[in-house]
C-alpha cells in the first residue's frame, strides 16, 4: 500500500480525498497523477484490508475500485461498503466483462469504466460524482423543490426519495437517476439524455446494461414499498419514462 497528497494552501478547505484501490502500481500511479492534476488528493491501497483501514482513518469521498484484487474481490468490498457507508464508488473492471459490470452495480456501484479507459475521463467522472455529492449541481436544483409523480417524491438538494411516504434507500446515483426520470414524468427519457445528465458521459458503450441495471434495482426498490411493477416502463426504440399516477395522499 502506498499513500499520496497533494499540497494545499493553509487556509483553503483541503481538496476531497479519493481512494484509489487496485494492485497494480503502475495503473494506481497513472490514475493518481491524473486525478492530481485536477486538484484533487489520492490515497491508495492493494486490497481490500488496506483500504478498509483508509477508509477507517480518513476522511475519504470517493472511491475508485478494481474488480480483479487479490483475496476479496472488488465487487465484494464494495457490497460490504454498501452496509455502512454511502461513499461513491467507480468500479473499474475488463473490457467485454459485462457480468462484472452488472454486478458490480447491482452491489450498490455508482459509475464504472472498462480497461483499458482515459485517465481524462476517469478525472471527469470522479469530478462530476464529487459535484453530484457536495449538492452544487443536480436535476432541477435551481427550483429548490422536491419533484413529484403521484406518490412519488424525489428530493435532490437534500438527496432523499419516498413513495407514498416510505423512505427508499438508495445510493446517490440511482437518486439522480430516479429523479431525471421523474422530472419528464409521463414522457421516455432517452437513454443517451440519461448517460449525459446522470453520469456525465456521452459514450455509449456498455451504458445501455448500466442504466438497464439501474432500471431493474429501482424497480426493485420501489416495489418493495407498494409501488407499480410497471411504475417505471421501458419504451421500445426511445427509452425510459416514469407513468403519470394520481397522488394518494396530499401534498
Amino acid at each position: 500500500m502506498s499513500d499520496s497528497m497533494s499540497s494545499s494552501s493553509p487556509t483553503a478547505p483541503e481538496a476531497p480525498l479519493v481512494l484509489i484501490v487496485d494492485d497494480e502500481e503502475q495503473m494506481t500511479a497513472i490514475i493518481s497523477f491524473a486525478l492530481e492534476t485536477q486538484g484533487l488528493r489520492t490515497s491508495t491501497a492493494s486490497d481490500a484490508t488496506a483500504a478498509r483501514a483508509l477508509l477507517d482513518t480518513e476522511p475519504v469521498e470517493l472511491v475508485v475500485l478494481d474488480v480483479m484484487l487479490p483475496g476479496e474481490s472488488g465487487i465484494e468490498l464494495c457490497r460490504s461498503l454498501r452496509e455502512t457507508s454511502d461513499v461513491p464508488v467507480i468500479l473499474l473492471t475488463a473490457l467485454g466483462e459485462v457480468d462484472d459490470r452488472v454486478a458490480g452495480l447491482t452491489a450498490g456501484a455508482d459509475d464504472y469504466l472498462t480497461k483499458p479507459f482515459s485517465p481524462r475521463e476517469l478525472a471527469l467522472r470522479v469530478q462530476a460524482i464529487l459535484r453530484r455529492s457536495s449538492g452544487s449541481t443536480s436535476v432541477a436544483d435551481s427550483a429548490g423543490q422536491a419533484l413529484r409523480c403521484g406518490p412519488l417524491r424525489v428530493d435532490l438538494e437534500w438527496g432523499s426519495a419516498s413513495w407514498d411516504g416510505a423512505e427508499l434507500d438508495l445510493p446517490e446515483t440511482e437518486l439522480r437517476l430516479l429523479g431525471r426520470l421523474v422530472q419528464d414524468a409521463g414522457r421516455a427519457v432517452p437513454l443517451r439524455t440519461l448517460l449525459h445528465e446522470v453520469w456525465g458521459t456521452s459514450r455509449a458503450e456498455g451504458g445501455r446494461d448500466m442504466v438497464k441495471s439501474m432500471i431493474y434495482r429501482l424497480r426493485q426498490q420501489l416495489r418493495v414499498q407498494g409501488a407499480p411493477a410497471d411504475l417505471i416502463e421501458a419504451v421500445r426504440g426511445q427509452g425510459y419514462r416514469v407513468r403519470v399516477l394520481p397522488s394518494t395522499r396530499p401534498h
